[in-house]
């Protein structure tokens, strides 16, 4: 029973992460931004490239979350906890090797990132080796 209270607790916070940066990017872009120390300007194309795959961020964060209160959706959510979390944090790191250090709040979004992602994938190993029954 405590396994799945680690799992709901964990889709829960993967979700709203992914839904309240998502819905940041998409309405709040140069605000949102800016917490970064990252000056966007006014250029429509670049605001257009940061806008276009929040999009994807708020509603995977929606299925996460969804995921937590409906067995069918549990591995699915996790799955895509994991894929979400990690691929930002090897992004970054991507960034980091051919770009050098970003500012501090990066470097907290990617360790958080990782934080996320590398519990979604140790849950994912147990939800899928059958050791922990589904929610």
């Amino acid at each position: 029973m405590t396994k799945n209270i680690f799992i709901k607790v964990l889709l829960i916070i993967s979700g709203i992460i992914g839904i309240w940066v998502g819905y940041s990017l998409l309405f709040s872009t140069v605000a949102f931004e800016a917490t970064a120390g990252i000056n966007l300007g006014k250029d429509i194309n670049l605001l257009s490239e940061l806008r276009a795959p929040s999009g994807l961020l708020l509603v995977g964060g929606v299925l996460i979350i969804l995921g937590a209160f409906y067995s069918k959706l549990t591995f699915t959510s996790i799955l895509l906890s994991c894929l979400i979390y990690l691929s930002y944090g090897f992004s970054r790191l991507v960034s980091i090797i051919f770009d050098g250090f970003p500012s501090e709040s990066l470097q907290i979004a990617l360790i958080t990132e990782f934080l996320v992602g590398l519990t979604s994938l140790f849950v994912l190993i147990r939800f899928n080796s059958k050791q922990i029954k589904p929610l």
